[in-house]
């Protein structure tokens, strides 16, 4: 469960200062919400809340009891983060190789890392190019090897922001099937509103507020009446 509470987050100072959210409380524990809004309405730095990328300002961040602010070491190994551009995750040479980065320090022997490994290759379609070039990958192959190197560490939650927007519609499609079949809590921001399809729970934010939090259809009319 995640539970954001009266939560404020400036950046800069004095003059400069800008608030980019403004008291937003909410408590998820559905399996699927998406996340909509504008550019520069909150929701990207709602999304780096949730596993402490960001911390708040204000307010305070839980995750199955952890808070963000003093414990985000912990919180980071419950909650994966994908980002919009799979380039800014891919550290290491081979796709194999990216994969496995992410169980260093993990007290695993070298045949579980590679039982592993080897499983989320499979799972995401990706067991032949094991060897390849990460940076040389499609685009849709790319967001796949950031989504596995992400859920290779078995986290409880996943929080994905805009992961879909640098693809094509059939890739887009394919990581939004993958994501449909996840175990883990998917916390989606997304500006591809045909992908919240089958969510459990949207959240709408609008200049810096959470303004709407519902089923999808009715989310997704408010926001669009807000985009008009």
């Amino acid at each position: 469960m995640i539970e954001v509470s009266r939560v404020t987050h400036v950046y800069g100072e004095g003059a400069t200062a800008r608030t980019v959210l403004r008291d937003v409380s909410v408590t998820m524990s559905e399996h699927r919400v998406g996340i909509v809004g504008a550019n520069g309405s909150g929701k990207s730095t709602f999304a780096r809340l949730l596993n402490g990328l960001v911390v708040p300002t204000e307010g305070t961040v839980l995750v199955d009891g952890l808070d963000t602010r003093t414990e985000g070491r912990q919180v980071r190994r419950r909650v994966g983060f994908c980002f919009t551009n799979p380039d800014a995750q891919i550290v290491m040479p081979t796709v194999q190789e990216d994969v496995a980065f992410g169980l260093r320090r993990r007290g695993l022997s070298r045949e579980e890392v590679r039982s592993r490994v080897a499983e989320v290759l499979e799972r995401f379609g990706l067991a032949s190019h094991a060897d390849h070039p990460a940076h040389l990958l499609s685009g849709g192959q790319k967001q796949l090897l950031a989504l596995a190197s992400v859920l290779v560490t078995e986290p409880s939650h996943i929080v994905l922001d805009e992961p879909t927007t640098l693809l094509d519609l059939r890739n887009a499609r394919l990581v939004a099937d993958h994501l449909g079949r996840l175990a883990q809590q998917v916390v989606l921001v997304t500006h591809h509103l045909e992908l919240l399809e089958g969510f459990d729970r949207v959240l709408v934010f609008d200049e810096a507020r959470l303004v709407h939090d519902g089923p999808p259809d009715e989310a997704v009319a408010a926001y669009r009446r807000s985009m008009a």
